[in-house]
């Protein structure tokens, strides 16, 4: 999820588990929970700082290394002893190291588990597998998460009181359930609107809309086309008809492709980085998408994709593309018609 999310979700879970020490002052109890606070937080952040391993030549190097070993369930122990080490000058005179590691394990332990819960694809399993998990129940940026999060945890800061903190957690919790339940209901409609087309999709998924548990975009696939649709699922449920395309077929769509090139071995990268959700770009020859991200959520306008030349050389790297039209006022004024009419 976004920083602000990761950082508060650290900081309120070591903040929940605070148990205080008898007849200690109020001063130093504030004290003691202000090092907590911003070391759990720098803990539940830290794991974002694969987005430094990057290539001026090869553009899919982040794509394979974010949200792969610093996420991973395996690395939780020693992504939280690098930050204890990092922080131990500044909390020494409060905390243990003990202690300091305790809070930094249990910041860090929240980043790849929240970032699973979202729809981007997280290598929890590594370095066993690398399988992206996508849980599909909150969106990657969603302030109704989020500002609860952050008005309970500040509380239990200004009153050094972790109860504040254990409500907040069970509000985390709660939301990311109700957004297991939201899913299987936009996956219900979009199996009931596969079945009136006739389809029997070989794989169906819905993944929710930018900053909301309401509006959904829904995917299924056939043996040809991938088929994207919105559904707003509330107490009255809404279907919102979307757009089809046609699969990436290598072989007709880029017969010139050479097996074994730079380009055909980034082209197998990005489709695993997407999960197989690959479709030629409508509007571009050459220019190959990721489905599974749109501005609106019935159509297929992608966020992001890669583009490729013809003429390259063997050892030339595909182009990394992204189209994302934040401040396009007509798009936000149909997303808003889509999610409140």
């Amino acid at each position: 999820m976004d920083p602000v999310s990761q950082g508060v979700l650290g900081a309120v879970l070591p903040q929940a588990m605070s148990a205080g020490v008898v007849d200690e002052a109020p001063q130093q109890r504030r004290r003691r929970m202000m090092t907590i606070t911003w070391a759990g937080c720098l803990a539940g952040m830290a794991p974002d700082l694969d987005v430094l391993i990057r290539s001026s030549t090869d553009p899919m190097l982040f794509l394979e290394y974010h949200r792969q070993f610093t996420h991973a369930l395996v690395f939780i122990p020693i992504g939280a002893l690098v930050c204890a080490l990092a922080f131990y000058t500044f909390a020494k005179s409060v905390l243990t190291f003990r202690q300091l590691y305790l809070v930094c394990l249990l910041g860090y332990a929240t980043h790849g588990l929240l970032d699973a819960c979202t729809t981007y694809g997280t290598q929890l399993f590594w370095p066993f597998a690398d399988t992206r998990v996508a849980w599909n129940s909150v969106s990657i940026i969603d302030p109704l998460f989020t500002l609860p999060l952050l008005v309970l945890a500040g509380l239990t800061l200004a009153r050094a009181n972790p109860w504040y903190a254990r409500g907040a957690m069970v509000w985390a919790l709660t939301y990311l359930m109700f957004g297991v339940m939201q899913r299987d209901r936009a996956e219900d409609m979009g199996m009931a609107l596969a079945a009136q087309r006739g389809h029997e999709p070989v794989r169906l998924s819905a993944k929710p809309g930018f900053a909301n548990l309401l509006l959904w975009k829904v995917v299924y696939e056939t043996n040809d086309h991938f088929y994207v649709d919105a559904v707003r699922v509330g107490v009255t449920p809404v279907w919102f008809e979307g757009d089809r395309v046609r699969k990436l077929d290598q072989h007709v769509d880029l017969p010139w492709l050479t097996s074994g090139s730079q380009q055909a071995r980034d082209l197998l990268r990005f489709d695993w980085f997407s999960m197989g959700y690959l479709a030629m770009d409508p509007t571009e020859a050459n220019h190959v998408i990721d489905i599974r991200y749109s501005m609106l959520p019935h159509e297929i306008k992608a966020l992001w994709g890669i583009r490729f030349d013809p003429l390259a050389g063997p050892d030339t790297h595909v182009q990394y593309v992204t189209n994302r039209p934040m401040n396009n006022g007509a798009i936000w004024q149909r997303f808003g018609a889509m999610l409140f009419e």
